[in-house]
């Protein structure tokens, strides 16, 4: 079972022995080589083990994650543990109590007993007095924001006395023990510098305060909620979106944004595969991954969308901050290389920023000419913005952000016949050093106009006019024809594809040109209807577009598949299956999320519109957020409305219900 505090990540099981292990991750914990199979290293594994041996027996035994309060319970015989991790402070407690007294032997098990190829051997301190205290510290000296990044934690129990360097156990026996541990990431000049600061921060963590944990959680879960029913697809997609939230929620609130490949919950795992047909099975650890460190943006951006409707904005801090520190180093690149300018944030790169190997290129490559991540990161901004109402936010970080990528447009492509001519440009990873591709094209139509409508107090009126006239620039979405009926392309020139994409329909999503109520409606509903590739799950977008466009045939069976799609060596349903990724695969419960959001609610401007592409047959409860600082609770009945309730009651005016096949109630 997953845990975490936002930034602190725990796996949690029981072995047949009565052993409860747990491994500790953490979203800083970046070792010296982000490259291919790495990545974040897990902290360590943690073993405790009573005496009496906790009965793991299915008879007397009994594991509960218990959502509301953020922690696990676990009953075993007489003894009971619970396991969390504070969601207000660094630090994780594991708390057992029994009718009758036992001992506690807590021992902490190294992943990196001796050093590799590309990682180093963990520190174990000796001569810590009833105290465990291990670190794992970088050898890369050539990567700036990898040097002397050092990771570790401090581990010490009530009542519990030192064994050996490794290991803590109980004094005497008692009907009660516990334990906390204090993980902390930092750079520094030497070890001993991380020691005095973990040794500081665990001081004033302490215990943790388990009230004020409840709280926290508590208020997580009623900020927002979606529970379907009606069969039983319903209630499996309600389990699907409830733990996925909370995984996103264990792992959304740290330095960094959320790895698709995995998050900070990769474990032990046995990757199979066809190759060149034949069946090829590799063991993976609990610090392997596939896809390594870095971040791909179109694989990053399927847990951030949905929080907008959930609510759970602070969680989409850590992905703004990443990115906008990015900016300096991608414009130094952008300027030396090109002469001009603006900048780009690559598809791939690592945390601090890096942009491809630029030097011309005859075939082109998958990532060499994609430069859409900064106009879907600042369409996302937008969108936070009309949310939140953070009008510091659109000063500090918003326009930055969008300038620098506008600008980089405007000055990296040349005019033809008065528009921007954008070629050579990728359309996204599918169609390479294409010719005026759509998504840059409706990326650039949605974020000018979208800046345009900011409050006119919080622009300068020389960006207007300056947006104003690069709107007029920007060429019309290419169109052609299929089966008789006109449709979007993905490009006005393109190759043959290189993936499994179809670029066209971002102008549905997620650059929102298209949609229920807007012009085009039908141009972009026979777009879908003859897309390229028709699949669910993972990074794909389909059941999104679907709900966007009112198919909700095509969305309800998405939802379905994706979020219960749970990998079959994992025993958490939301767990899902590695797809193209790795397990569990973000992505998938990402894109779950907003694609059920969308299915009951969508918004644009002041409009708020209910039940666009939700299946008659299931009914529903929800709260989810709007702009304007809104809340739409609701409950849905035999496919009807049953209740509304819009805060505040002014808002009520801009709902609009539709039904299951589109169409007012």
């Amino acid at each position: 079972m997953p845990l975490g505090n936002g930034d602190i990540g725990l796996n949690v099981w029981v072995e047949k022995s009565g052993d409860l292990l747990f491994y500790v991750s953490k979203t800083d914990a970046w070792s010296d080589n982000v490259g291919p199979s790495k990545g974040l290293l897990k902290l360590g594994r943690v073993r405790v083990r009573l005496s009496p041996a906790l009965a793991a027996a299915d008879n007397a035994f009994r594991q509960a994650l218990v959502l509301r309060q953020g922690a696990i319970e676990i009953q075993g015989g007489p003894t009971t543990l619970r396991v969390w991790v504070d969601a207000n402070r660094p630090v994780v407690r594991v708390e057992a109590a029994g009718t009758a007294k036992f001992q506690m032997q807590v021992g902490f098990e190294s992943l990196r007993p001796a050093a590799e190829k590309d990682v180093a051997a963990d520190t174990i301190l000796d001569g810590q007095k009833d105290r465990v205290v291990w670190f794992y510290r970088n050898r890369n000296q050539q990567v700036p924001q990898l040097k002397n990044l050092t990771f570790g934690a401090i581990l010490r129990g009530d009542g519990l006395v030192g064994a050996d360097r490794t290991t803590l156990r109980s004094a005497q026996p008692a009907t009660r023990a516990s334990f906390s541990l204090y993980p902390l990431t930092a750079q520094t000049d030497t070890p001993d510098q991380w020691l005095a600061q973990a040794q500081e921060q665990a001081a004033a963590a302490g215990a943790g305060d388990w009230a004020a944990h409840c709280q926290w959680w508590g208020n997580f879960w009623d900020r927002s909620s979606v529970f379907a029913g009606g069969d039983d697809d319903a209630r499996k997609v309600t389990q699907g979106y409830v733990l996925q939230r909370f995984v996103s929620a264990c792992a959304g609130r740290g330095a960094y944004p959320i790895k698709f490949n995995g998050s900070i919950f990769i474990m032990d795992w046995v990757k199979r595969e066809n190759v060149k047909g034949e069946k090829k099975e590799t063991l993976m650890n609990a610090d392997m991954r596939d896809w390594g460190g870095q971040y791909w943006f179109q694989n990053t951006r399927p847990m951030y969308w949905p929080m907008l409707q959930s609510g759970d904005f602070e969680m989409m801090r850590p992905l703004f901050r990443m990115y906008q520190n990015q900016l300096p180093g991608n414009a130094k690149a952008v300027r030396q290389f090109y002469g001009h300018d603006g900048a780009y944030f690559a598809e791939t790169n690592p945390f601090w920023g890096s942009l491809p190997n630029i030097k011309p290129d005859a075939n082109g490559s998958y990532t060499l000419h994609y430069y859409t991540p900064i106009l879907e990161l600042t369409a996302m901004m937008l969108d936070y913005f009309a949310y939140t109402g953070d009008r510091e936010f659109v000063r500090q970080t918003l326009l930055p952000v969008a300038e620098a990528g506008l600008t980089f447009f405007d000055r990296h492509f040349k005019r033809e016949s008065g528009k921007l001519l954008l070629d050579p440009d990728n359309a996204i990873e599918m169609y390479w050093k294409a010719r005026n591709p759509a998504p840059d094209i409706a990326g650039l139509r949605w974020v000018l106009q979208g800046l345009l409508a900011l409050p006119p107090e919080l622009t300068a009126a020389e960006q207007r006019a300056r947006w104003q006239k690069f709107l007029a620039e920007i060429p019309e979405l290419p169109t052609g024809e299929s089966g008789g009926a006109k449709v979007l392309r993905p490009a006005e020139v393109f190759d043959n594809g290189h993936n499994s994409e179809n670029p066209e329909l971002y102008a549905v999503y997620p650059f929102r040109l298209f949609g229920l109520g807007k012009p085009g409606l039908e141009l972009a509903r026979a777009t879908f209807a003859v897309r390229r590739f028709k699949a669910n799950g993972c990074w794909r977008q389909d059941g999104i577009q679907a709900a966007l466009l009112g198919d909700t045939q095509a969305a309800r069976k998405n939802v379905v598949f994706v979020l219960t799609r749970q990998d079959k060596q994992c025993r958490f349903p939301a767990f899902w299956d590695h797809g193209s990724d790795y397990v569990p695969d973000e992505d998938n419960g990402g894109n779950g999320l907003n694609a059920l959001q969308l299915m009951l609610m969508q918004c644009e401007g002041r409009k708020i519109l209910l039940l666009p592409a939700w299946p008659k047959e299931w009914d529903a409860d929800f709260k989810l957020h709007a702009p304007l600082q809104t809340v739409v609770e609701g409950q849905v009945r035999a496919g009807k409305l049953a209740s509304l309730k819009v805060t505040p009651p002014d808002r009520r005016g801009d709902v609009e219900v539709l039904g299951s096949i589109g169409k007012l109630q």
